[in-house]
Formats: structure tokens, C-alpha cells, sequence
């Protein structure tokens, strides 16, 4: 068994809608107490979002999205000093969180929302996150046709990485994402997972975003899918989390760190095991 230890991306939202925590940590101490909780329980990086990409969110003005950010990432990085990555669709959120101390940018529409966001990249030096994306959150769920799932998203996000370095963004800044819950329903989804190998012939660093979403709860709860709770969801993603260590990934990003990491910790036990029969 091939193991590969991926970097854990504690997820931090400081929005009053994100789908599984929204409203939790819109306060800053609440903020910040949290990161240190993800901070103690292994990640290596905390990526704080200022905007909902959940199924029909509603989209946030930049000011309002920095308001939620700007001193939540400054907090980070002063007080704790951890790595902080900012998950936003906004250039100018994106620079301003840089300035702030974030060091990576997390683009879940890998550029598209807004063209000038690998500018920002270019320019600072920034990695950046190029996730799949096909449209916001209210039209996502009507893009999802596919000739082959894993063939067309690595083949668009091949485009999007040559996009990034027309721009000046260089290859190895580059961080792709399959955009897992985006523009996909949830057997796409599995498929996607499933044939992470397609993404791996581009030759760059992988990150995988499961935690929590839909097809993970659709899977524990095919007649309920809101009915899982986010602990079931947590142990499901940590499953899975389990079973992709077999692949090249460079990153997961998860919720609930402590789970993620323990499963990481177990594979890592076996394949030591095996390697000294």
C-alpha cells in the first residue's frame, strides 16, 4: 500500500449560513478559540472563509466578506502564528487577506469568478488553490453534465492552470482541487473520487474537500440526507480520508481535524507495519 501523509486544512468559517457551521465563530475571540482548536488537534493549516458556498447561498459584498476575514486572519497569525489560507472568489479579498498574513489562497471557482484573482497570486507569490467550478452556488446544481466526470474536470482544470500561468501565476504555486459538491450530484461525485488518478496526470499537488457535504450524507442517509448529523458526517469523511491516503494527495480539508488526523495516524501505523514484515 503506497501512503502518502497529506497536509490537514482545518476549515474555518466566519459566516452566519456556511451549511454545517454557520454562526459559530463570527465573533472573533469565538473565531480564534477555534483555530487554536484546530491548531492543538493537528492542522497545518487553518483556512478561513468569509462566504458561504453552500447550495443556494446568497453572495457576500466585498466589504462585508473582509469585515468577516481581515481580523480573524491577523488574529491567526499574530497570536498563534499558523499557516492561513483564505477561501475566497474575490481579488480583492484575496490581496488584502495576504496583506493580512495569509500565505495561501483558496479559490473554489479556480479563478473564475473573478478574473483578476491570479493576478493577486501572480503578484504576491501566493499558492493558490485551483478548484473545478462551473457556476454560483444558485446555478451550480443545473451545470452537471458530463460526458466523463474525471476526464472533463481534469481537462478543464488543465485549462485553468494554463490560464493561471498565462497570467504569471508559476506551475509551482499551483495547488488543484476537484471541486467535490460543485457542479456535480452525488454519484458524480464518487465517480470523481474514485478516479482521482485522472487529476494526478496533471502533475501537480492535490487538495480534497469531502467534509461534510452532500454525497458524503446522502451516502449514511440516502432517505434523509440532512437527517446525518455533522458527527456521522465527520467519521464518514475520516473513512474516507483513510482510503485516499493511497493517492498523491497534498491536502485535506476537513472540519473536524482530530478525526482526520487519528485515521492519518492508523494508516500510518499499518503501512509501517507492513514495511518492517
Amino acid at each position: 500500500m503506497n501512503f502518502n501523509r497529506p497536509k490537514v486544512m482545518g476549515v474555518l468559517n466566519v459566516t452566519p449560513d456556511s451549511f454545517s457551521d454557520g454562526g459559530k465563530f463570527e465573533e472573533l475571540d469565538a473565531a480564534l478559540d477555534h483555530a487554536r482548536v484546530l491548531q492543538i488537534a493537528g492542522a497545518d493549516v487553518i483556512d478561513v472563509g468569509g462566504e458561504s458556498t453552500r447550495p443556494g447561498a446568497e453572495r457576500v459584498g466585498t466589504a462585508e466578506e473582509q469585515r468577516r476575514v481581515l481580523p480573524v486572519i491577523a488574529a491567526i497569525v499574530e497570536r498563534l502564528g499558523a499557516t492561513v489560507s483564505i477561501d475566497t472568489m474575490n481579488a480583492e479579498t484575496a490581496r488584502a487577506a495576504v496583506a493580512a498574513g495569509a500565505t495561501i489562497i483558496n479559490d473554489v471557482s479556480g479563478g473564475l469568478a473573478d478574473p483578476g484573482m491570479f493576478a493577486v497570486a501572480a503578484d504576491t507569490g501566493c499558492a493558490i488553490v485551483i478548484s473545478h467550478w462551473r457556476g454560483f452556488s444558485k446555478q451550480m446544481d443545473s451545470l452537471n453534465e458530463y460526458a466523463d466526470i474525471a476526464k472533463d474536470v481534469a481537462s478543464e482544470l488543465d485549462a485553468r492552470v494554463a490560464a493561471a500561468v498565462a497570467a504569471g501565476v508559476k506551475r509551482e504555486q499551483i495547488i488543484i482541487d476537484p471541486g467535490l459538491g460543485f457542479a456535480k450530484d452525488m454519484k458524480q461525485n464518487w465517480q470523481l473520487v474514485a478516479r482521482l488518478d485522472e487529476l494526478e496526470q496533471l502533475g501537480l499537488p492535490i487538495l480534497v474537500g469531502a467534509s461534510r457535504k452532500r454525497f458524503i450524507a446522502g451516502t449514511i442517509e440516502p432517505d434523509e440526507p440532512s437527517a446525518a448529523s455533522n458527527e456521522r458526517r465527520d467519521l464518514a469523511t475520516a473513512v474516507l480520508t483513510a482510503l485516499l491516503l493511497q493517492r498523491k494527495l497534498w491536502g485535506v480539508r476537513v472540519h473536524n481535524v482530530v478525526a482526520t488526523v487519528d485515521a492519518i495516524e492508523i494508516v500510518s501505523a499499518l503501512r509501517a507495519a507492513e514495511e518492517h514484515e
